[in-house]
């Protein structure tokens, strides 16, 4: 892409400002551009170039000083609370945030570690890529059981914007035809390993209320016309993501939307350009732009436009809104309702069990699948829930052969037992829930009264914790998936419960905070992600949702983001906004 597309100081009224360069930044940027709109997209870290910067991808580990093994002295100083993700290592560090210059509080004896990704792109570089669409189970759920706000949408809403986000991203998986798992535009699934297929016939045999299915991800396996004009081809299975993707075979702005908005010749990037606040007009009820610190020297701008759209993430988006504090708003931008800053929820991955598979000793698997196996949840309505809490827990899944780096562990000396390093072990299958955290007003984030950051920015203060109800459904799950197991004829079963070491944020899947709502009394948003308060302005990244159901978010952030889009695009039009 052209230097042209970056920018420093503008005193253009741009159509659109895109805060955020993430998942639904990249989408909003490419919807508006594409509708013909002059967009502006600020991000608040550096450039990331497609495959120039990805500078750990194709490295062996033993290309790194510590085998990828990040510095002790480097985590303890910029990285405590960012090396507890999957993703973190040192051929993977550039994308994480510096914590140095990134602090937060939180309440004590509570914790949330929040996962930061600052760059072109954000977390669409580093996401695990499991993508599902949501069920009208998960938008009911809050009615059904009186736990949260009633969600304004159902799934006839967004079911054809899942379609033209998936179309377009390129989503794997299999059609399955399940009430809680509404199936999407697909690309064929990642193959099943032999033990898995096994195991899958002995799961549908004994369980068939409960299928397993092959993950749903963002990745090519057979890419359409429309995927290779964007300049991806097929995903390779190296199972490296994280280290960014020359190939573009998963989805990430970099390989997808960005190079789409910036074919329109109507997109301008702002890199370094850390979002202090809105510029709200008391007398027309608008924003008119946001107000800047450069990332850098730390000098401050702003920038204009008719329409604003915050994609900053969950927490970066209610940042700003409670930051912008106005003679209409003390408490913060679109907060007449008091609930911005509440309900932060995540989801809960803190139970599991695996056993040992006999057999299969002339079979392996070819590459590195990037996705595993996936039981969706089966207590998807109250009349399935536990008696002991409310809702319920997917299960992901994988069957693995042990290789030398569990062997090296077994007692042994000589030649033979060299030898032995060099073939692979016996078969395990595991399993680990993906439970779904309740919508608890007291779940909160708020701007800490006396701390600031580097930029002089109050600190986010965050107040969250697993309730009963999701210690409760872990225990549960443990249980469930160590009977399953032993029933389907694995040895050794060994089952795990560890949410205390597995607190709110480390999911990375942190949504509430400016929820949606028919009732401007109770919620910051409408149906289409504009805030109820101020006409010009939405939000439709996590930050929007009323509940986290058991699916990975991403998906649905995508289709929201496009359907406000349109939404704002008529609005404007029409000239209501």
């Amino acid at each position: 892409m052209s230097e042209e597309l970056y920018i420093h100081e503008s005193s253009e009224e741009y159509d659109a400002i895109v805060v955020g360069s993430g998942i639904s930044g990249g989408w909003a940027a490419k919807e508006f551009c594409e509708r013909g709109f002059n967009t502006l997209m600020i991000e608040r870290g550096r450039v990331v170039k497609h495959r120039e910067d990805y500078i750990g991808e194709g490295k062996g580990p033993w290309e790194f000083p510590n085998r990828t093994k990040v510095d002790n002295l480097l985590v303890e100083e910029q990285h405590k609370v960012q090396k507890q993700c999957y993703a973190f290592t040192d051929a993977t560090k550039h994308f994480f945030g510096n914590d140095k210059d990134l602090p937060y509080s939180r309440e004590e004896g509570k914790r949330f570690e929040w996962i930061r990704a600052n760059q072109l792109g954000g977390k669409s570089l580093l996401w695990h890529r499991q993508s599902y669409r949501l069920s009208d189970y998960d938008f009911g759920a809050n009615k059904a059981d009186g736990h949260g706000n009633d969600w304004p949408i159902r799934y006839n809403d967004l079911q054809k914007w899942y379609s033209h986000v998936e179309k377009h991203a390129g989503i794997s998986g299999s059609k399955e035809n399940l009430p809680q798992l509404p199936d999407s535009e697909f690309l064929p699934p990642f193959e099943m390993s032999k033990p898995e297929i096994e195991l899958k016939k002995r799961f549908d045999k004994l369980y068939p209320e409960r299928p397993i299915i092959m993950g749903r991800t963002a990745h090519l396996t057979k890419p359409s016309t429309l995927h290779m004009q964007q300049g991806r081809v097929q995903c390779q299975a190296r199972n490296e993501c994280q280290k960014g993707c020359s190939f573009g075979a998963y989805f990430s702005t970099q390989s997808s939307t960005l190079p789409a908005a910036a074919k329109t010749n109507n997109l301008s990037i702002a890199p370094n350009s850390v979002v202090h606040s809105l510029i709200y007009d008391e007398k027309t009820k608008r924003v008119k732009g946001v107000r800047v610190i450069d990332n850098n020297d730390l000098t401050t701008r702003e920038y204009y436009a008719k329409v604003v759209f915050l994609c900053a993430s969950t927490l970066g988006s209610t940042q700003i809104l409670l930051n912008t504090k106005t003679k209409s708003f003390p408490n913060g931008l679109a907060n007449s309702s008091g609930v911005l800053g509440h309900y932060l929820m995540d989801h809960n991955y803190g139970a599991g069990a695996g056993g040992r598979l006999e057999g299969f000793e002339d079979e392996y698997y070819s590459g590195r699948r990037p996705t595993g196996l996936y039981m969706p949840n089966f207590r998807f309505e109250p009349s399935r829930y536990s008696k002991k809490y409310l809702r319920g827990f997917a299960l992901g899944a994988g069957a693995q052969r042990s290789n030398w780096q569990g062997i090296r562990y077994q007692k042994g000396v000589g030649a033979d037992f060299k030898d032995k390093l060099t073939r692979p072990g016996g078969w395990s299958f595991g399993m680990y829930a993906q439970g779904e955290m309740l919508p608890r007003y007291e779940n909160q984030v708020s701007l800490h009264p006396t701390k600031t950051d580097k930029w002089g920015m109050p600190q986010l203060h965050i107040n969250c914790e697993w309730s009963k109800n999701e210690m409760d459904m872990m225990h549960d799950a443990a249980d469930i998936a160590a009977e399953m197991l032993t029933n389907i004829g694995l040895k050794d079963v060994t089952s795990r419960v560890n949410y205390k070491d597995n607190p709110p944020g480390l999911q990375i899947h942190e949504v509430g905070t400016a929820r949606m709502g028919r009732d401007p009394k109770d919620s910051v948003l409408n149906s289409y992600n504009q805030t109820h308060d101020v006409a010009n302005l939405f939000v439709t990244d996590g930050s929007s949702f009323c509940s986290t159901s058991t699916q990975n978010p991403s998906l649905t952030f995508m289709a929201l983001t496009a359907r406000a889009v349109d939404y704002c695009v008529n609005e404007m039009k029409n000239k209501r906004i």
